[in-house]
């Protein structure tokens, strides 16, 4: 049994373990490995991808889920006394929750493993599934030269970790104050997306929208990228912000077929975690 609150948790030998069980899940394999098994989930009715993935995967895998939301662990009950009553009955525990120290603490009492489903400060299943997804149009995800564009948060800290995890060159670009430190920066886009294959972005706050009113990408901006280049941005997207409206219709969007794969890698990371 093993949590994953971080990628950091993780070694490279994990992540292509994780990504084998992907495929065998798509060849048929795991079928009812998760009969009699209970996953507790808590998710805000807000979530849409992450929790269709985790629900819909567990139970192609023959197991139930029971939901909450989130604010059910924001009781003044200790979260060491939660833990130690659904140890009695929760086979796996998938928490999307703002602080990361509360999924911590849970996975310190709990017997079970502990899934980071979205903090404020990480997204490792979200980053994972990408991963995943681009060895499937890729022919080397960790030789690829990867460009984030956004603010510094939970999904650029994500990528910031897989990049180390993996190996792969990866770089930075927003303004100078909301860069994020332990990775190579560069304030404009034109200059950032030159010589780049993968280009990520996240949605931008609403706070923050103006101080990045010269980073939207473009189909201009993605012809100065590699040949072949793709855009991955993390939804919610959303059109005329971060990126243009004719962009998503251009033949560098990934597409929402890119996501499909969220839902075998929110499997397979549940079979790793519950047979580590």
């Amino acid at each position: 049994m093993k949590s994953l609150l971080h990628l950091s948790d993780i070694n490279k030998h994990d992540v292509y373990e994780i990504f084998r069980i992907a495929d065998d899940i798509q060849q048929g394999k795991y079928k009812n490995t998760f009969a009699g098994k209970t996953v507790v989930m808590f998710f805000p009715e807000s979530s849409i991808r992450t929790r269709v993935t985790f629900e819909k995967g567990v139970y192609l895998l023959g197991g139930q889920t029971v939901l909450f939301p989130p604010a059910s662990l924001d009781k003044k009950e200790d979260i060491r006394d939660v833990a130690g009553y659904l140890n009695n009955w929760a086979d796996a525990i998938i928490v999307r929750h703002k602080d990361m120290k509360l999924l911590e603490r849970m996975a310190e009492y709990s017997a079970s493993p502990v899934i980071n489903a979205m903090t404020d400060t990480e997204h490792p299943c979200e980053i994972l599934s990408d991963l995943y997804a681009l060895s499937k149009i890729r022919d080397d995800i960790t030789a690829d030269k990867y460009l984030f564009v956004g603010a510094d948060g939970n999904i650029g800290r994500t990528w910031r970790e897989a990049a180390a995890l993996m190996g792969f060159d990866l770089l930075h670009c927003c303004p100078d104050k909301h860069k994020m430190d332990g990775v190579a920066h560069c304030e404009q886009l034109s200059a950032a997306v030159a010589g780049r294959d993968i280009i990520c972005t996240d949605s931008i706050p609403a706070e923050k929208l103006s101080d990045f009113s010269g980073y939207q990408i473009t189909s201009d901006i993605m012809a100065a990228a590699n040949d072949g280049a793709v855009l991955n941005p993390c939804p919610p997207f959303f059109r005329g912000e971060e990126v243009s409206a004719e962009v998503i219709e251009s033949s560098c969007f990934v597409g929402y077929g890119f996501k499909k794969y969220l839902l075998q890698i929110q499997q397979a990371v549940l079979i790793w975690a519950m047979s580590t």
